[in-house]
């Protein structure tokens, strides 16, 4: 299996995914659930996604769904 970062990469640089179908799904820890962020709307930064004013842990994503359906989880 992939790591996420790996396959973030893949998503990002094969061509094979339509970035606006993508969604991951973070764990919020404070809520206690998990979050949507569109894959257009962060960025990656190492070992983190920049999303609005958060930096975002990459161990904290759960799965990524490509038009609904799971397409990797953790």
């Amino acid at each position: 299996m992939l790591t996420i970062k790996q396959f973030l990469n893949k998503i990002k640089y094969s061509g094979k995914f339509e970035t606006k179908n993508i969604v991951i799904y973070y764990y919020d820890r404070v809520l206690k659930t998990l979050i949507p962020i569109n894959y257009n709307d962060f960025k990656i930064d190492g070992e983190f996604i920049i999303f609005k004013d958060k930096e975002i842990p990459l161990h904290r994503i759960r799965e990524i769904r490509k038009k609904g359906m799971i397409i990797w989880k953790r």
